[in-house]
C-alpha cells in the first residue's frame, strides 16, 4: 500500500501542511483534491509557492508519471519552477535537518525479489556501501 504524501514545507523547517492517505490505487484522481486541501491549509495557498518539488524515482512508473506531470502542470500555471528530487533522498531529508551526524540508509521494495536503497553520508553526501 503506497501512501499519498504532498507536503508543503520551508527550508530547513516543519511540513507547513501535510496528509497520508494509505492507498492502494487510485492516486491519480486522490492527488489534485490533496493538494487543494493541502493548498486551503496554507496562507497564500499556491499563490505562495516559490517552487515545486517532485519525486523521480524510484517508484511505479504510472505514479511517476502522474506526479511529474501534476508538478509541471502547477509549475508552468504559478510560473515558478519545478524541482526533480530522488524517492530515497525525500525520504531521508527530514532526517538530515539539524545536527543530526551519522549515515542515514533508506530503502523501498522494488518488486520481483528486489529492494531500492540510498544511503546519505553527513552533509547530503552520497555514500557507496561495500561489502
Amino acid at each position: 500500500m503506497a501512501p499519498a504524501r504532498p507536503a508543503s514545507s520551508r527550508r530547513g523547517a516543519l511540513p507547513l501542511a501535510a496528509e497520508t492517505i494509505p492507498m492502494e490505487r487510485g492516486h491519480a484522481e486522490a492527488l489534485m483534491p490533496l493538494l487543494d486541501r493541502l493548498s486551503a491549509q496554507v496562507d497564500g495557498g499556491f499563490e505562495s509557492l516559490d517552487r515545486v518539488a517532485v519525486t523521480v524515482g524510484p517508484g511505479s512508473y504510472t505514479g511517476l508519471r502522474v506526479g511529474i506531470s501534476a508538478a509541471r502542470g502547477i509549475g508552468l500555471a504559478a510560473g515558478i519552477p519545478v524541482v526533480g528530487v530522488a524517492t530515497l533522498s525525500a525520504f531521508l531529508a527530514p532526517l538530515m535537518v539539524g545536527e543530526r551526524r551519522g549515515l542515514f540508509t533508506a530503502a523501498i521494495d522494488a518488486k520481483h525479489g528486489h529492494i531500492y536503497i540510498q544511503a546519505i553520508a553527513p552533509g547530503g553526501a552520497p555514500s557507496f556501501l561495500r561489502d
